[in-house]
């Protein structure tokens, strides 16, 4: 894909299409934030805004509120609660495991560092969940997929993951941007996502 957004820009114009799209991944990031608030409707708060910035790249157009709403509610709140319940309980289990391992325990340090890059893998494999076009039509698909895509592009799960770790490495460093990190999130890995689709048909 030659690039994500077509550079066009009006006469007296001050800042292109690449700004605007900036804005809307930062208004993107708020509407997330304020979406996954319950904490267990996360994931579909960032399928949501994966799925209005994919458009926003492919079709070349400003992102709306209504449309983000839209698309948080074409997931369903049934499958959206299910998905936040397990990836916090996956979440816990790991955190727990981790105490465990590092309580001086025989074979603590392999356990701790197999435990970490399994919680790495779920992580990558989740987020390329969300990212899915498809995800609003079930979760369990969607996580298949994304597991054939990690398999096939293991470039791209380590492209996420540093997006992961630049975001907590954000967050350790300015806590106030806590609020827009789910924008740029969801941008790195439907950008991530759409490298490998082919190009659209508009040049």
């Amino acid at each position: 894909m030659r690039s994500l957004v077509h550079e066009r820009r009006e006469p007296g114009e001050l800042f292109g299409p690449r700004f605007s799209l900036f804005a809307d991944m930062l208004a993107v990031g708020l509407a997330a934030t304020v979406a996954s608030l319950p904490l267990i409707t996360a994931p579909t708060a960032l399928a949501a805004a994966s799925a209005v910035l994919r458009r926003a790249i492919r079709e070349d157009r400003p992102v709306t509120l209504g449309e983000y709403v839209a698309e948080f509610r074409a997931h369903g709140p049934l499958s959206s609660l299910l998905a936040g319940v397990t990836v916090f309980a996956a979440l816990t289990l790991v955190v727990l495991d981790l105490t465990l391992a590092r309580a001086g325990l025989p074979g603590a340090r392999p356990v701790s560092w197999a435990l970490t890059a399994l919680a790495a893998m779920g992580v990558v494999l989740a987020l390329r969940a969300a990212a899915d076009p498809e995800a609003a039509r079930g979760w369990r698909p969607a996580l298949r997929r994304a597991a054939t895509r990690s398999v096939a592009d293991p470039a791209g799960c380590a492209l996420i993951a540093a997006a992961v770790g630049l975001c907590v490495a954000f967050l350790w460093m300015l806590p106030l941007l806590a609020p827009l990190l789910p924008g740029p999130l969801a941008f790195a890995i439907t950008a991530v996502e759409l490298r490998t689709e082919p190009p659209s048909d508009e040049g």
